[in-house]
């Protein structure tokens, strides 16, 4: 009787939830930004103690270590709560941890505080992108991408 319980799901039911390589995703999403082809590009003011908390992050993500990675990134975001950059770090550290609602809604909110144009703008809209991509929105999907047109802003034109 237990034997049933151990049969693996239909296919279809297996091609609904894609298992992504994460890391991987993440390193495209950053591709995205640092390929933003924008004139504009903000970038925000930092209070130095942050910058230890985030080499923090950084280290524990390249070791692999990502619930120490989220660890360090809630102490940055506990003194700057409403930093663009850091909730887009946390989002896509989000996706690394396979929590792709979390990060679909960190990379909003970052996103909605965040200057709207050059490459944080780019990995947001890739991040909510790629995660309504995964959690089935496939038209939420299709509305990030075609905002990601707006991140970039043409240089200006001299005669």
């Amino acid at each position: 009787m237990l034997g049933a319980c151990s049969q693996p799901g239909s296919p279809a039911v297996a091609a609904s939830k894609p298992d992504y390589d994460a890391a991987s995703v993440v390193a495209a999403i950053r591709a995205v930004g640092a390929q933003a082809d924008s004139s504009v590009e903000v970038h925000p003011l930092r209070d130095p103690a942050l910058d230890g908390m985030l080499k923090q992050a950084h280290d524990f993500e390249a070791q692999q270590q990502i619930t120490q990675a989220l660890d360090a990134v809630g102490k940055a975001l506990k003194i700057a709560p409403d930093s663009p950059d850091i909730l887009q770090y946390e989002a896509e550290l989000r996706i690394e941890a396979r929590d792709w609602k979390q990060a679909a809604e960190l990379a909003q909110k970052s996103w909605e505080l965040g200057p709207k144009v050059g490459g944080l703008c780019a990995r947001n809209l890739e991040t909510v992108a790629r995660a309504r991509t995964t959690l089935g929105d496939t038209a939420g999907a299709a509305q990030a991408r075609q905002q990601q047109t707006g991140c970039r802003v043409p240089p200006p034109v001299r005669l």
